[in-house]
């Protein structure tokens, strides 16, 4: 009977991570066809993926570079829309393009004595504008989340970590499962 209970045990890991990627890739395809109207089952999610492909390239164009810098002003220039923008822009940004911020992982000591010790990413080293010169700021991802902290520490209890970005945030979203 335990044999049983465990093998039920590890297909449910490959069974409901594997489900839920799929259940959330229907629904993308369902809502982004649903928008367009269209009788035939993802088309309009190529056509959306063709338009964003299209759009980078506008956007990276130097034709047409000017007028989506224009947008992208005007948008940051509205009341309201400027903080919903402005927001997803940076979240984005600071995962990929050219302007990534986290791109240096650090060891963080959270207290006097050394211990505990939080693992995150510098997001900006010169807080004098704050008068804090000698402060950075560390943002502390949270695990199976897309949220986390952002705080300040003095620089020397912020340690570099010679790591690869990319796998110290798989660590830190995976609660610690992921990774070498």
């Amino acid at each position: 009977m335990k044999r049983i209970f465990r093998y039920f045990l590890e297909g449910l890991l490959y069974v409901i991570p594997l489900a839920v990627t799929v259940y959330i890739l229907y629904k993308i395809f369902v809502i982004v066809d649903s928008w367009l109207n269209l009788p035939i089952p993802g088309v309009g999610f190529l056509l959306t993926l063709v338009g964003i492909f299209i759009i980078g390239f506008l956007a990276s164009n130097v034709l047409t570079q000017g007028l989506m810098s224009l947008i992208s002003r005007l948008f940051e220039k509205m009341p309201f829309i400027k903080l919903i923008y402005t927001s997803i822009k940076d979240l984005i940004s600071a995962f990929v393009g050219e302007k990534k911020s986290f791109d240096k992982p650090v060891l963080v000591t959270l207290t006097k004595d050394g211990f505990p010790k939080a693992i995150g990413f510098i997001t900006k080293e010169d807080l004098e504008s704050f008068g804090l010169s000698d402060h950075v700021a560390v943002y502390l991802p949270q695990s199976y989340n897309f949220a986390g902290n952002l705080l300040i520490f003095p620089v020397e209890q912020v340690t570099l970590l010679d790591a690869d970005s990319t796998e110290v945030m798989a660590f830190l979203v995976s609660g610690g499962v992921s990774g070498k």
